[in-house]
Order: structure tokens, then sequence, then C-alpha cells
């Protein structure tokens, strides 16, 4: 599909026209957000203050926590305050980009309103009690429908607003290696020109603290493969960010198709999943593993996980990773008898950890 400049134009009519007048508007990106999430935050913010002469504030629970994602804020002046931070009494509009009500990824209390929701994962039964809602599942990225947005109504997208943009697309389908469609190729072609190349350089190129390679090393030293599923666990963990960039590296040792990464953070366990099948949808698989247990949300070959409240201590978190594995496999359909370690000079099975 092209870009959808007619859908995008009816929609933000209507929610511009009813948003006049109601008062201050609070964006809420995902928990520790990534760049999709904070760039359409950014552009919807943008295309509310030109359009209505109204800042918006922009909130996120958690942390900024990955190197490029530190450097992404500081380089393009992206403003965004924790949601701890706030009163959540000021707000009369709330509006939600990249996630859900109720999917667990974000800190949003479940009994208050949300207005306005714009995401490319699978909707959710909790939208229902939203007035303003444009999913659009086949999107890779949340942020191409917001340059949508901002092409349909005609605003002015800066240098820096761009770079965004395109570092979101850029890095949420891989350089349009993953799960995109012809929107989000228009999308990068036509950002691609207004991009400040030094910054985006300074992104990529960021420097990471001595605990980011501890973590390749830990993941690597603990990963378990069986049947062509990859399992790493990073026990405790200062950012929850790195689960995820741990399992995009995992996911390309050869004869695996499947990746499920954990960490603890602040006591509730982080997971993050991949997978190279097409076969596979990553968030039904992972809601299902993790029922009863905790959360878990995402699309075609992503997702990610949430599992609070773990007990103390790391036999709790072997346990966990333990009782993962078992449902993933057997969601899967796979046996799993047989457990390898990734390292080369250790191939008995062991326990996960």
């Amino acid at each position: 599909m092209p870009l959808d400049l007619k859908h995008s134009r009816r929609f933000t009519d209507g929610f511009l026209d009813w948003v006049h007048g109601k008062g201050r508007v609070l964006i809420l990106a995902h928990d520790n957000p990534d760049p999709d999430s904070l760039a359409s935050a950014t552009a919807l913010r943008h295309l509310i203050q030109v359009k209505t002469g109204r800042e918006p504030t922009v909130a996120f629970g958690g942390i900024i926590g990955r190197g490029e994602n530190r450097q992404m804020v500081k380089e393009l002046d992206i403003k965004a305050v924790p949601l701890h931070s706030l009163d959540l009494n000021q707000f009369n509009v709330v509006c939600m980009v990249d996630t859900q009500p109720g999917t667990g990824n974000n800190s949003w209390p479940l009994d208050r309103p949300v207005h306005l929701i714009v995401d490319h994962h699978p909707v959710r039964e909790t939208c229902n009690a939203c007035r303003w809602v444009d999913i659009r599942e086949d999107y890779g990225a949340s942020a191409t429908i917001l340059y949508e947005y901002l092409l349909a109504q005609k605003v002015t997208i800066g240098t820096k607003l761009a770079t965004i943009l395109f570092y979101a697309i850029k890095s949420e389908t891989q350089d349009l290696g993953r799960e995109w469609c012809k929107a989000d190729r228009e999308a990068y072609l036509q950002l691609l020109p207004l991009v400040n190349n030094h910054i985006l350089f300074n992104i990529t190129q960021s420097k990471v603290p001595l605990e980011y390679f501890r973590s390749f090393s830990k993941a690597i030293g603990n990963a378990v493969i069986a049947d062509g599923v990859l399992v790493f666990n990073l026990f405790d963990i200062h950012n929850p960010e790195i689960v995820a960039e741990m399992a995009d590296f995992l996911m390309r040792a050869e004869g695996i198709d499947v990746v499920l990464g954990m960490g603890c953070f602040k006591g509730d366990a982080v997971l993050s999943f991949r997978t190279l099948s097409h076969l596979i949808n990553a968030g039904e698989t992972m809601q299902d593993v993790v029922e009863g247990l905790g959360t878990a949300g995402g699309h075609g070959m992503i997702a990610g996980g949430q599992v609070p409240g773990l007990a103390p201590g790391r036999q709790a978190q072997l346990d966990l990773a333990e009782t993962l594995t078992q449902r993933l496999l057997q969601r899967l359909g796979r046996c799993g008898a047989r457990r390898q370690a990734l390292l080369p000079e250790d191939h008995e099975s062991r326990p996960l950890g």
C-alpha cells in the first residue's frame, strides 16, 4: 500500500477539530521508548502545535537506555519527560503512540481515559473505549503513519524532525528488510534527502558504556540452542532495551529461526522475541507463552513481554527462563530434548543460566 494521504487527511481533520479548546495534551510513548515511539510522539506534538498553537507534553515510562536512543534525544533536541514527574490531572487529552492501553509496555493507569491511539501493532479490545483510533497493522512503523499526517496537513518538516522520522523507519524495519510495506518505503525514500547525515552518523555510531559489551558476553555465554530455538538470559540488567538488542544480534546465529531473550530490571522480567519465520506470529506466540504470568505484544516477526514481580534471587530468574522455554517449545511444536550451549567449548546439555 502507498502512502494513504486521503485517510490521513480525513482522520487528522477530525481529530484536530475535536482537540481545539480541550486544554492540555499529553502524548505518551511506550516504556523505555525506541526510535519509532519517540519519533511518532515528536511528530504528533509538532502537528498539534502547528495546527492548534498548543504545545503538547511528551512523556514515557521507564528509561531511555540504549546508546543510540540517548544520542538521538540529545542530537535532535527531543523533549520528553518521565511520566512519573507529571500531575496527570492537568491533562484533558491523552494520546498514545506506538502502544495501546493494557498492553503492559506503557505506564498509563488503566483507570484513566485515552483519547487518541496511533499504532501499527495488532489492535486490542481496550481501544474500543478510545475516541480516535488509527491502527494500521500492515505498516512497519508508526512513524510512517505520523509522516502521512504531516504531509496530509501540509505541515513543514524540518531537518531534525525528518532525521528522527527517517531513523525510526530505518531502525524499526531494519533498513526496509523486515516487516515493511510500500508506505514505509515511500516515507523512507522521501525523507532520505532531508536527513542530516552528520547527526545520523553520530546516532548510529554513538558511544556505549562498558556494560554494553558485558551484555554480549553474558548473552553468548549462557545462550542455549534447542531445535532451532535460541534462549538467553541476561539476569539483572541496568537497561531494559539491551534484551531486544541482544535478541537482534543472536538472531544471526546459523540454524536459528527463533530467539527468546530475558533480563530482570528492577524486579520485573523483560522479554524479547525474534523470528525469521513468516509462519510464526511473534505477537500471538509471546502472548501464549506468558499467559497467566505477564503481558506481551508484537507483530509478525518481533515481540516483547513483561513478567512483573519476580521473587528476589537468581533462582527465580532461572526458573522463569525454564518455564518460558518449555512453553515456547511446546507452542512451536518442537521437541527441544537436547540443548546445546552456543559456545563451542561446551557442547553438553545444561540448564539455562
